[in-house]
């Protein structure tokens, strides 16, 4: 009989009619995982190339909210404003969002279920309820800025001729191409995205050799930290948009569309080895391609009169009248990569929200369904938007700033629980994180914890006028403060007493 810190928890017989991510006919086979693996027992097994590239895919799936429109437009603006300075901190920002990508993905292996599935067990009913509403707000927040960035790009491509309105109900339709391409597996699906990425960063790299940036202060910006007065708003955005709540509750399921035996420790290492490893090369490509996005806007708008008014809307005209000419017009090349980014995001949304949904819920709804139900909870508000606001660029800046501040609210409900989760051992066995990485994670979360929380005081403090307004949003914030205090004092004390508890 194998020693028991060999096994990990796996769902029992009794939860089998629940929602999962993936049925095992959709799963895709690794080589070796049927063959007598005496290895499996005793540890990793040697590393394959060809295992790397079955493994490869979740990340590049994950990496995609790095690269959505709200980030472009993060990035634009602190190129703008701060030049080359912020580099630094777009480097190290994209090594935080790694860190906690990383623990959902450990947390999807080692379980079998991804957050969602795990924080309806572990949460009483109210809580989970709350979770399930913060994290739908988060995800249409995110789903109305993807969805007018591809409008936006739609819109230029067709010379003014589509307005947003139409630019959104094409943008709708995407669901369909992700359930068209989801049914000849997953494998296909991923191999969408990855011409999405590869769009992009042709897109973006095309504007890097047209406007030829400064190869030396790019590096000094890279390696050499600076921050000013000036420059805290980008700062705190450019770590702000990093974390996804959805997208955190997406990776812990994209990595169970693998076989893994979970019953064999070693097979585990070697899925979080092979993860770890495709999830870094992802972002490591995501960060190039924010990386010549901000330093195209710096070297072309920084220290000048108009940097302080791009944005999405009006990046590609500005850039058109600075650059113009040549092969091919900067402004549809901006609006080529400003498509790839909007379409690949809003799929992914569609995907998470699936996800969201399922696991909160424990709806076993069929695919095409549940899918309409998603994209139907961003679509209509962001149609009301595009109607609104479609003629005036400032109203749109506005509402941007706000669904900024809706993601910034949630961050704290899909990342304590997380860190909860995957710290303990009656969930996670012997894959529970270690005190030395459980320490760096919290503090990664507080400090991203405080700088949203920065944001949102910053933001409310400019904002809020009258006394009523006011008043409701003094309630609000105690109310969220509480329930915070709530998610990481459960997470502890449940810890604590699991520790104190007598061995059975």
């Amino acid at each position: 009989m194998p020693p028991e810190d060999n096994h990990v928890p796996l769902l029992s017989d009794e939860e089998s009619d629940q929602d999962v991510a993936y049925e095992s006919g959709e799963k895709v086979h690794i080589v070796g995982i049927d063959e007598p693996d005496d290895e499996g027992l005793l540890g990793t097994p040697p590393f394959s190339w060809k295992k790397l590239w079955l493994f490869t895919g979740p990340g590049f799936l994950m990496s995609i909210a790095f690269l959505d429109p709200g980030n472009l437009e993060g990035d634009l603006q602190a190129g703008a404003i701060a030049g080359y300075s912020l580099l630094w901190l777009l480097m190290w920002a994209t090594v935080i969002g790694l860190l906690v990508q990383l623990l959902s993905a450990r947390l999807g292996v080692a379980t079998g279920r991804h957050l969602a599935e795990l924080c309806r067990e572990e949460y009483p009913t109210w809580a989970r309820m709350v979770l399930w509403v913060m994290a739908e707000l988060a995800l249409i927040g995110a789903d109305i800025q993807e969805v007018i960035g591809s409008a936006i790009a739609i819109k230029i491509l067709s010379n003014g001729a589509l307005p947003l309105w139409a630019g959104v109900i094409i943008t709708a339709c995407d669901c369909f191409i992700f359930l068209f391409l989801e049914n000849y597996g997953v494998r296909k699906l991923e191999a969408f995205f990855a011409v999405l990425i590869a769009t992009m960063a042709v897109s973006f790299a095309w504007m890097f050799g047209e406007t030829k940036p400064s190869g030396t202060e790019l590096l000094l910006g890279v390696l050499i930290p600076k921050l000013s007065s000036k420059t805290i708003k980008q700062a705190v955005g450019v770590v702000g948009c990093i974390i996804m709540p959805h997208n955190v509750f997406l990776h812990s399921a994209l990595v169970q569309s693998r076989e893994i035996d979970q019953t064999k420790k070693g097979r585990v290492q070697e899925a979080l080895n092979y993860y770890s490893i495709e999830s870094a090369a992802a972002l490591l490509i995501s960060f190039i391609i924010n990386l010549f996005v901000t330093t195209v806007f710096a070297k072309a708008f920084y220290g000048t009169e108009v940097a302080s008014t791009i944005g999405l809307v009006n990046a590609g005209q500005y850039l058109q009248d600075k650059y113009g000419g040549g092969l091919f017009p900067i402004l549809y090349i901006w609006a080529i990569g400003l498509l790839a980014a909007g379409q690949s995001s809003t799929i992914t949304g569609t995907y998470a929200g699936q996800f969201i949904m399922g696991g909160f819920l424990n709806l076993k709804l069929k695919k095409w369904l549940r899918a309409l139900i998603t994209r139907s909870f961003a679509i209509v508000p962001t149609m009301i938007v595009a109607l609104v606001f479609d003629t005036s660029e400032a109203a749109l800046d506005v509402l941007n700033e706000w669904l900024n501040v809706l993601q910034s609210i949630q961050i704290p409900f899909a990342l304590i629980p997380l860190l909860c989760l995957v710290s303990k051992e009656q969930i996670m066995g012997t894959f529970k994180i270690g005190s030395v990485l459980k320490t760096i994670a919290w503090l990664v979360a507080v400090l991203v914890i405080l700088i949203n929380g920065y944001l949102l005081f910053d933001f409310f403090s400019n904002e809020v006028t009258g006394l009523m307004f006011t008043s409701i949003v003094f309630a609000f914030t105690g109310a969220y403060i509480a329930f915070i205090f709530y998610l990481v004092s459960r997470g502890f004390t449940s810890s604590a007493w699991h520790r104190l508890s007598p061995a059975k």
